[in-house]
């Protein structure tokens, strides 16, 4: 098992991180048939996408962070690689959030940096920010399960890619429903919609690559996509959900939706 997931876990992270693209894409599709989506259903299921992550980030990358760091001989310190990586995380994406221009389909005022970029450019940012750390994530899980030889991983890292996939499919929507209702032609409101999920592959294999290279910070980089990903939820997804009003909606979305990452990690991990 240990050769087979070292000599392929880069295409395994690959073919993992297409799969969560090409859901977004499916999603981004939803602008052939419609311009508009019930408010409700977004708002439900970006509840639902932050349960995913919430779930994801403890079962499929804190916990087995704090189990490498153990193994690795850290002792009572086992605490420092999970607790460094998280935080490091959450100030990665605290930086590209505050410096990378971006507009979220229900503001008007973009954020980041002054510029004059199109606005339609600036909602493709504002979701290719949400899946960096996703691909980063998927991408680390399979080189953990390289670097460990450790055939438990393998199916957590499948859970991940599967937990990522299915809440990857309404943000696919939030970009290319909202192009289209300012009169976008559906083509380019497809195009620009699944675009926003192109940069998980390339965060995969770099994620992937990363970790079978120096296996020593694995405990760090896997709590660094957690961090990644937590940072990402309580920053935009939770606000976006309650915006117009369905907190509870959102709510239990968010409820099913660490439901069904947990069982997804407990059933294949």
């Amino acid at each position: 098992m240990y050769e087979f997931c070292r000599d392929h876990s880069l295409l395994a992270a690959l073919v993992a991180t297409l799969f969560t693209w090409s859901v977004t894409a499916l999603g981004a599709a939803l602008v052939v048939f419609t311009r508009r989506v019930s408010q409700k259903f977004l708002d439900g299921s970006l509840g639902m996408a932050a349960g995913v992550m919430i779930a994801a980030s403890f079962w499929s990358l804190l916990a087995p962070s704090i189990e490498m760091a153990e193994s690795q001989g850290y002792g009572w310190w086992k605490w420092v690689p999970p607790l460094a990586g998280f935080l490091l995380g959450a100030a990665f994406l605290r930086v590209i959030d505050r410096l990378l221009p971006h507009m979220h389909p229900d503001l008007k005022v973009a954020e980041g940096i002054p510029t004059r970029w199109r606005r339609s450019t600036l909602l493709v940012l504002a979701i290719t920010i949400h899946n960096i750390p996703e691909g980063l994530a998927v991408g680390v899980a399979f080189g953990a399960a390289a670097a460990m030889g450790d055939a438990s991983l393998v199916g957590g890292a499948v859970a991940l890619a599967l937990g990522i996939g299915l809440q990857n499919f309404p943000e696919g929507a939030a970009v290319s429903l909202p192009l289209r209702r300012e009169g976008m032609s559906r083509a380019r409101a497809l195009w620009y919609g699944q675009l926003s999920g192109i940069v998980e592959p390339i965060a995969g294999v770099v994620g992937a690559a990363v970790v079978m290279t120096a296996s020593s910070i694995l405990p760090y980089a896997l709590a660094f996509a957690a961090g990644a990903m937590i940072f990402v939820v309580a920053e935009e997804l939770i606000p976006e959900s309650q915006r117009e009003g369905n907190v509870d909606l959102a709510t239990g979305g968010a409820i099913v939706g660490f439901a069904v990452m947990m069982t997804l990690d407990v059933a294949l991990g």
